[in-house]
């Protein structure tokens, strides 16, 4: 596919690329000439039947926005993206052999897993840190940073999928998120977290599998829940095409280090592994299971 980038490819790479898109109407001038894409494929020839996903794998923010006016300390925090998820899921495209999208700019910017109309998109707030190139944002600039960032990065994966259903291929779709230890000053006994709403094929024989690890505390949509709004994501992608897919929340403080990653991707790598094996598992759902 055309859509192929890498973290440092420049606007030229993008101008060419995006001729595969649907055309938006609309400002393009957020991101400068020299920098990312708004999402990254890595993979593309994978022989897997699935797609990864991270929507909150950067922390990085255009240089027109001035890092939102945050300090390197705020940048670094939970806020910005998804500790150690990035990192997951590229160990996890490599060990599955399975294409993986990643968003390429933090979730501060605009959240890739909300839908636009939701306040949670542009926080000008976020876990107690001040946004402030976020507040008091107005139509037209939220518009530029969806123009630039929130459509490429899902026209990415309908392009993806679309690739898929070419090949006949109805294909598992995993979105990798992770979790903070401790919120609302309450600890979070979880190590890992399937979310789900009507969809078992993937989240039912995970979770057992999960289970059967030692020590290991799985939460049954924790501690966050797939039945909400706010996996945009999988509810705009997966669900409504009928196809198999789950939510992974992997809790941050697990997943920090490489050597934390390499454990939490090898243990998901299994998992997955004999999950996806199923050859009846790729096919469009025509009767949800209600959990």
């Amino acid at each position: 596919m055309a859509i192929v980038s890498g973290e440092h490819s420049g606007r030229q790479r993008r101008a060419i690329d995006m001729e595969s898109f649907v055309n938006i109407e609309g400002d393009h001038s957020l991101l400068a000439l020299d920098e990312p894409e708004p999402f990254t494929l890595i993979n593309d020839a994978g022989t897997a039947r699935t797609l990864l996903l991270c929507d909150h794998a950067s922390r990085r923010i255009p240089r027109s926005l001035d890092d939102l006016g945050l300090d390197e300390l705020a940048l670094r925090r939970h806020v910005a993206c998804d500790i150690g998820a990035g990192d997951v899921t590229r160990k996890l495209s490599e060990i599955l052999d399975a294409p993986a999208l990643l968003a390429g700019y933090s979730r501060l910017v605009v959240d890739c897993n909300r839908h636009l109309s939701d306040p949670t998109a542009f926080r000008a707030v976020s876990d107690g840190e001040f946004v402030p190139g976020n507040h008091d944002l107005d139509a037209v600039a939220k518009k530029s940073r969806a123009q630039a960032i929130f459509y490429p990065y899902h026209q990415a994966i309908s392009m993806c999928l679309t690739k898929f259903r070419q090949r006949g291929v109805a294909p598992a779709v995993i979105a990798i998120h992770s979790f903070t230890p401790i919120f609302n000053r309450t600890s979070r006994p979880w190590q890992i977290g399937v979310l789900w709403d009507r969809d078992d094929r993937i989240p039912r024989p995970l979770m057992d599998k999960l289970r059967r690890i030692p020590g290991t505390v799985v939460g049954d949509n924790e501690p966050y829940s797939g039945k909400l709004p706010a996996d945009y994501t999988i509810d705009h992608h997966a669900e409504p095409a009928g196809l198999p897919h789950v939510s992974i929340e992997i809790r941050q403080d697990l997943i920090r280090t490489p050597a934390g990653v390499e454990r939490w991707s090898a243990i998901l790598g299994r998992a997955f592994g004999e999950i996806l094996a199923n050859d009846d598992l790729y096919s469009f759902l025509d009767s949800p299971a209600e959990s």
